[in-house]
């Protein structure tokens, strides 16, 4: 198998891998016991990683809560800030986000409207950026909360997260962004957001694993989801997972020390094998070529005759994605490309390929090779 969807999930470092295994059958006590040596190891242990995530984005350790992932940091964010306000008296019910975003994102602000919130969902130009002055007519209604991911999951696309963030507060909104897809990948910084949602699994860390950077100065406040023993300063109750917390910590260290090398060896991976697939089919298109990308991210729009799902199955040896979601044996298509401009037919001839850490350029000459029979078939077969 040749592993080109790394934008979905990425393998496990060996040395993420070697660091938690211990912490499972080992060293295995509850952090939250301090009664006795084996709680209070693990209690260390979390403690270290939570500095470790924190250093990543330039936070304080006390300012990350750790959850299951960037679902639950999502929805802690964006519902728990909104309550809280709500809850305060707040006049302030207008929540704002972008048509790209993450479903787990463009859910919660529709659940919201159960509540009594107003969801505005702005729009991005072709190459998936949003407009500032988009924001800027938006936030004319008082607004409780502006959510904008960093690096958008299909597409790569990278957004002006200061300009937006600083409009946005500048209107007395709360600023979240969900930077699961560049946390790792690109340089971050917290201090122009209020609230930023990370997941382990996306920087080869472990599945299971994420966390909320919740600003302490000014203090942003939150409702908790769900009630318990009042965890992660009572925002996220339940007993951390310390082999999975050990593993985030790691990743992130392993993230922060490569990120430059990285990004350079990944952008030059990513331009052969798009040079190659040029070649291979003429015409081919970028999504999301305009705008500022992840190094590592591809959305291609293949030519006419080219369904996205007839080259997946025509490719079982290599892992791919596509911007279409299958329900009932129909081809939906993405959400994110249609609201870039494509129309369904053109977003259904959509390919995601994403390189990592662990892609090889034999793997590139392979997949194009690959690629290359397949193309030829098709001329062929026509």
């Amino acid at each position: 198998m040749i592993y080109l969807d790394n934008q979905a999930t990425t393998q496990c470092d060996p040395e993420v891998v070697a660091a938690m295994l211990p912490w499972f059958a080992e060293t295995y006590g509850n952090p939250h016991s301090e009664g006795h040596e084996a709680g209070r190891k693990a209690a260390r242990a979390v403690e270290t990683a939570r500095g470790d995530v924190a250093a990543l984005i330039g936070a304080s350790p006390r300012e990350i809560v750790l959850t299951s992932g960037a679902t639950e940091a999502n929805n802690l964010a964006i519902k728990g800030a909104a309550r809280y306000r709500a809850r305060q008296g707040s006049a302030r019910r207008r929540i704002i986000t972008v048509a790209t975003e993450h479903k787990c994102v463009l859910e919660s602000v529709r659940d919201l409207t159960h509540e009594g919130f107003d969801p505005v969902i702005l729009p991005v130009s072709p190459s998936g950026v949003v407009d500032l002055q988009e924001l800027v007519k938006a936030l004319e209604v008082p607004t409780a909360l502006v959510s904008i991911m960093t690096a958008n999951n299909e597409t790569g696309v990278v957004q002006d997260i200061a300009a937006l963030a600083a409009l946005s507060r500048q209107a007395g909104a709360l600023f979240h962004t969900d930077a699961a897809q560049a946390a790792g990948k690109m340089r971050l910084t917290c201090d122009a957001v209020d609230l930023m949602s990370l997941s382990a699994h996306k920087f080869y860390g472990p599945k299971g694993i994420g966390a909320l950077y919740v600003r302490h100065r000014p203090r942003t406040r939150l409702l908790p989801l769900f009630s318990g023993g009042g965890q992660e300063r009572g925002l996220r109750s339940g007993t951390l997972p310390t082999p999975l917390v050990v593993g985030f910590g790691v990743a992130a260290r392993l993230a922060q020390a490569a990120m430059s090398e990285e990004s350079s060896r990944l952008a030059g991976l990513r331009a052969d094998l798009l040079a190659g697939l040029t070649e291979i089919f003429p015409g081919i298109e970028v999504n999301g070529a305009g705008a500022s990308r992840l190094p590592g991210a591809l959305n291609l729009r293949f030519p006419a005759g080219y369904a996205a799902r007839d080259l997946i199955e025509a490719l079982p040896d290599i892992a791919l994605s596509t911007g279409s979601a299958c329900s009932s044996a129909e081809i939906a298509p993405s959400y994110v490309l249609t609201a870039m401009g494509l129309d369904a037919k053109d977003a259904t001839r959509c390919l995601r390929l994403s390189v990592g850490r662990f892609t090889s350029t034999r793997e590139i000459v392979q997949a194009l090779d690959r690629f290359q029979e397949v193309a030829r078939e098709a001329r062929h077969a026509s």
